[in-house]
């Protein structure tokens, strides 16, 4: 008899469904068709010790199972549920007329339960996309599928749950979540705050200018002057994600099968921070089976990169296409993915080998010309990318010592908020720019209106510090996301002024 069940593959961040079709007929031997992995084709045994402890049996006759499209490989073992449900209809050892209604993803333990599944949630989509009236996962997965309106998901713990549901002889509650009132309610729930931070306030408001504006960052101090404390706290005075970045951002750590069984979409903004000693692949994402990389799982967050020269400077030039593109396409011989990578770089780094040139205490060991040498393991065009060059002196015992609570990540947030509304508001007849980090030459033009005291300023900065001309861009885009800070529409010397002092790496006489 020949059956068929429905299942789904994940590519890239989406879904594709999978027709998983099953033959059973006089004869012997098992054949598995359709471009399966190991991992799926060592299903066969996993079904057999789950049926037999289930009180079925795989049926002594040949069976033959496409899993089709099968030019599309078919990877992990979330395709034992529908393959053991496929061989059970095709035998006839259960009768149902339920199937075609059906999503099934599950892998089977040898006892017959269920264990969770990566990528769910794009499966979910593509189920209601092609109009199942149902998606049956583990209960591990459940919470996570049932994101999805407008569609029944079902969480089981064994195949004979499954089996009995099929049949009419028991019913399943469908897993309910309410994703808005549970996303409203989790949206501010970070665990630091800028209040805890002491001093520190002109990289603090660096901090608040990069999130306002979108803007890559990169602080420059000794060991211990807080530069990883003040990083962690970045994405508390981001806007909240909407629904639509909190979709998004979950389907790309479903993918990557980062979502624990409590979860149901992402509330907060990912922060990732990566070993330096981690490879180009994990960091862009590819691999021989496509996994998103630490680039993609920060997107629409922030991707912090502690000690960036340590970094091996190939991992490091993989990032220049991503940072301008916001996404990564990784090109195979038999196909290409493509993956969101839309995160706000912040690097810190010790400004030498040492730690400690211009450090106010301690003096600098490093022989001549190792702090520029030092500084060169970061390639030109990277640097070019990064709008906000910051000192990071240490806090003194006085400033460690006072009382005085600093200004909550909340009152922060407020005004980053208004100036990404000014900017939302700006840019919503230009496709592809949604921040003033992003725009090219032909918008600072347009958008970057300069009194003529701020011009004259600029021009004397750009004489007098050495300023390279590469930084003239990188001031401009800083300076208007100042004047919005401010709710100012020209560009002030103020604002230039201001903008000036974040280009400390663009000083001729920096480490010399």
């Amino acid at each position: 008899m020949l059956t068929k069940v429905f299942a789904a593959a994940v590519h890239g961040i989406d879904a594709i469904t999978i027709t998983v079709e099953v033959n059973v007929f006089s004869g012997v031997k098992f054949h598995l068709v359709g471009l399966p992995d190991n991992a799926v084709k060592e299903s066969q045994q996993r079904i057999e010790s789950a049926l037999r402890e289930t009180g079925y049996r795989v049926p002594g006759k040949k069976i033959i199972i496409n899993m089709a499209p099968a030019d599309i490989r078919k990877e992990g073992a979330a395709y034992d549920l529908p393959l053991a449900i496929g061989i059970l209809v095709a035998s006839e050892q259960i009768k149902t007329d339920k199937i075609d209604k059906y999503m099934l993803m599950g892998e089977l333990s040898l006892d017959g339960t269920l264990q969770s599944v990566k990528g769910v949630l794009p499966m979910a989509i593509k189920a209601r996309e092609e109009g199942f009236e149902g998606f049956i996962v583990p209960k591990a997965n459940a919470k996570e599928a049932a994101v999805v309106n407008n569609l029944k998901v079902y969480g089981v713990d064994s195949i004979a749950e499954v089996i009995a549901f099929l049949e009419s002889k028991n019913d399943l509650q469908a897993t309910e979540v309410d994703t808005r009132a549970d996303f409203l309610a989790q949206s501010t729930n970070y665990l630091h705050d800028f209040a805890d931070v002491k001093g520190q306030e002109s990289v603090k408001r660096a901090l608040e200018i990069a999130a306002a504006g979108g803007h890559n960052l990169l602080m420059i101090g000794p060991p211990g002057a807080g530069k990883t404390m003040l990083a962690k706290r970045l994405p508390t005075i981001l806007p909240p994600l909407s629904l639509y970045e909190a979709l998004e951002t979950t389907k790309i750590h479903s993918v990557a099968g980062n979502i624990n069984k409590d979860t149901s979409l992402m509330h907060t903004r990912p922060y990732r921070s990566p070993h330096h000693t981690i490879s180009d692949v994990a960091l862009v994402g590819g691999g021989a089976y496509p996994q998103p990389g630490e680039i993609s799982l920060a997107h629409n967050g922030v991707l912090f990169m502690d000690e960036l020269p340590e970094f091996k400077r190939q991992v490091l030039e993989v990032m220049r296409q991503p940072l301008e593109d916001r996404q990564i396409t990784i090109s195979r011989a038999k196909f290409t993915v493509s993956y969101p990578a839309g995160f706000m770089l912040i690097a810190s780094m010790n400004p030498c080998p040492c730690g400690f040139y211009n450090h106010p205490e301690r003096e600098c060991t490093c022989p001549p010309g190792a702090v520029h040498k030092y500084l060169n393991k970061i390639s030109g065009p990277l640097l070019d990318r990064i709008d906000i060059h910051i000192e990071v002196v240490p806090v003194s015992f006085a400033e460690m010592n006072t009382q005085q609570l600093a200004e909550k990540s909340i009152e922060i947030q407020k005004r980053v908020i208004n100036a990404r509304n000014i900017q939302e508001e700006r840019f919503k007849d230009v496709e592809g720019i949604y921040s003033n980090a992003q725009m090219n030459s032909k918008q600072l033009r347009t958008y970057c209106t300069v009194d003529s005291s701020g011009a004259k300023l600029l021009k004397i900065a750009m004489e007098k510090r050495g300023l390279s001309a590469r930084a003239y861009d990188r001031i401009l885009k800083v300076a208007r996301t100042i004047a919005d800070l401010n709710n100012q529409e020209t560009i002030t010397d103020q604002h230039i002024g201001e903008a000036i002092q974040f280009r400390n790496l663009d000083r001729d006489n920096w480490g010399n």
